[in-house]
Order: C-alpha cells, then structure tokens, then sequence
C-alpha cells in the first residue's frame, strides 16, 4: 500500500524553477492524501505563473505515479482554481437557541476526558477510521484548538479551501473528512484566544465546513470541562458522550467530573473506553497493569453504563498515530486495531438496536 512518506519522498525529486529547490522543500505541495492506490494534491502556485509551472505537475503526477501501490493520481495547480481563502475563524454574535440538528448529520458523539494525556484524541482518531473501514460515512471535528492533533494523526496537511469566502471544504484521508484548527495554523503557531473567540469557532468549524451527508460526526474534545464543551452541547444535538480515562485514581476523579458535566447539560453517556489498560512485554510475553487496573470497569457499572473499551498500552498505537496512518488502518488484524475495531462495532450494533445514539 502507498503511503503518504513515500509520495513525499518521490515529489521531492522534481525541481522548483523558482527556488532552484524541490517543489516540497519549497513549500508547493499542498492537501496531500493517499487513498488506497489513489493520490491527490495541490501544487499551490501564483496565478501568473501558471504556464511555467505546467510542467512542474506534470513532472509531479508521473513522480506520484511511480510509487509502488500508487494507481491514479490527481494534481491541481491553486492557479488554476484560485480558490478563496476559508473564512477567518473568530467570534460573532449567537442567537440563543437550543441544541440543533446539523443538517446532512445523522448523529453526533463526542469524545471527551477529565484530564490531558489519557489518549482522548487516539481512541477518537481510531475510532473514527474504523467506522469508515466498516463503511459508514464519517466526519471527525478536531475541537481541541489549543491542541489540535488530528491532522497528524490522519495524515492531513494543507490549508481548506472555501469556494465562496464563506463555506470551508474540508479535508479527508483514510475514509474520514477532518476539520481542524490545525489545519489553518503552523504546527508550532499557539493558539491564544479568550473563552468567546473559542465558541464563535466552534460554531463555525459545526455550521459553516461543508460536512455533507454523514452517518456520524466524531468530536474530539478538549480535555476538561470548560467552553468548548458546553457550547457544543448548548448549541448542537450532541447523541451521546464517551468519556475515556486511563485505570489511575487521578485520571478517574477528573473523569467523574466529566460524566457529571455531560449530566448537567442532559447528554447521554454511551459508556466508558479504559485506555493503557494493560501492557504486554514484547519480550517474554508478561502481562502488566502499569496505571492500575479495572478502575474504569467499576465505575462503569457504578454509573449503569457500558464499558465499551479497553485499550492496551502498545508502541505501535502510538507510532501508527504519530506517522498519519493511525494502527486501525497501518496494521489491520493487529490485537490492538481490533480493539478499536471491536469499539466501533459496538456502537453501530447498539444504534441497529434502537439505542439512543
């Protein structure tokens, strides 16, 4: 199979006349995504040159082409196009309504956590590639803005486009269409904004990214219990919440203050996800429970709620994340992709059987 490195590493063969440079080290090479055998990009050039650099993407689709695994190839010049800038993410006024339905979106779940480093965002991630490789039509909103990850995560680069200034086209790979923050700042750029400036973003990244027709819209949270998440739940219809925590006493209490943060604002709790559950050594085959063990399964059956999940702590979750392939996707049939799988499947059986979400 084609990966995302590999195409990079051929395009970066063919020459910028310009900079004297490659087209990738020069910056050109925009919205990449590798789809099964199918690549696509943008060669992002000013318009008055659009002649002299022909060529360039000709030379950069038969380069794309080479790659082993690679059966079409799809290169556009912004010149071309001129697409308009997305909108500027930023407050406005809310009109004080209740919880929406987003049009075009059958449900929506959040993925939350009390606390940071629990592997909110991997469990979201994961989740989301495998509803897609089950076939469902799945959009994953990346509303951490002060630390987005999922355009890593899914192997996502390139600034949205927006065919009016005002409507944002998202962006896909691996089966799932992503809207980030992340994708409209430098990796290393911080975020400073205020609580209201959080929300008009939200609004906008909910109602004004062209979603399309969705079976589900994954939001990964922020950890906590602060803006994003009440906006979310004050403003959309939110179908239900999984809360993910590691077994640790620390990670429970903040996860508690999570589950009653969704009860307050009248959201579903679908179940709980215990992540780094257990560790399996890769040498002698040892079983150990690092951060404790069963803590979230009884607080699962304290609360009445399933415990959907529970994710071993394995290096190759993490390298799959950190390499844009998440391990659903780079090692199928893996005990650790089945687990997110077995995840996945769970969901959709209890929306087949009439449950909430």
């Amino acid at each position: 199979m084609a990966t995302r490195d590999a195409v990079l590493e051929a395009l970066k063969a063919v020459a910028d006349p310009l900079s004297g440079g490659d087209i990738v080290s020069a910056g050109l090479v925009r919205a990449l995504t590798v789809e099964g055998g199918t690549v696509r990009f943008v060669l992002e050039i000013d318009p008055a040159r659009a002649k002299t650099y022909e060529p360039v993407r000709a030379a950069a689709e038969d380069a794309a082409r080479s790659v082993a695994g690679v059966e079409s190839v799809s290169a556009v010049m912004t010149a071309h196009s001129a697409p308009k800038p997305p909108p500027e993410l930023k407050p406005r006024a809310v009109e004080p309504k209740g919880p929406q339905k987003l049009p075009g979106i059958a449900r929506i779940i959040a993925i939350a956590s009390g606390k940071g480093g629990v592997g909110k965002s991997t469990v979201a991630a994961n989740l989301a590639v495998a509803m897609a490789a089950d076939g469902l039509r799945v959009g994953l909103l990346d509303a951490d803005v002060y630390g987005p990850s999922q355009p890593r995560m899914l192997g996502i680069s390139g600034r949205p486009a927006s065919p009016d200034g005002k409507t944002i086209l998202p962006l896909r790979n691996h089966g799932v269409t992503l809207m980030s923050i992340g994708l409209l700042t430098r990796e290393e750029e911080a975020v400073v904004w205020r609580g209201p400036m959080l929300m008009g973003a939200l609004q906008q990244m909910l109602g004004q990214v062209q979603w399309g027709a969705l079976d589900v819209l994954i939001v990964d949270l922020p950890p906590g219990t602060g803006d994003v998440q009440m906006t979310l739940t004050q403003k959309a219809h939110v179908d239900g919440a999984i809360v993910v925590s590691t077994p640790q006493d620390v990670a429970l209490m903040d996860a508690r203050k999570a589950i009653d943060m969704f009860a307050k604002m009248k959201t579903p709790i679908l179940g709980l996800v215990e992540n780094m559950s257990t560790h399996i050594c890769s040498n002698c085959g040892h079983e150990e429970h690092v951060f404790g063990h069963g803590g979230v399964k009884a607080e699962a059956a304290k609360l009445g709620v399933p415990l959907l999940a529970e994710i071993p702590l394995h290096i190759d979750i993490r390298t799959a994340s950190d390499g844009g392939a998440p391990i659903v996707v780079s090692k199928p049939g893996s005990p650790q992709a089945e687990a997110f799988r077995a995840l996945a499947r769970s969901l959709t059986a209890s929306w087949a059987e009439g449950a909430p979400a």
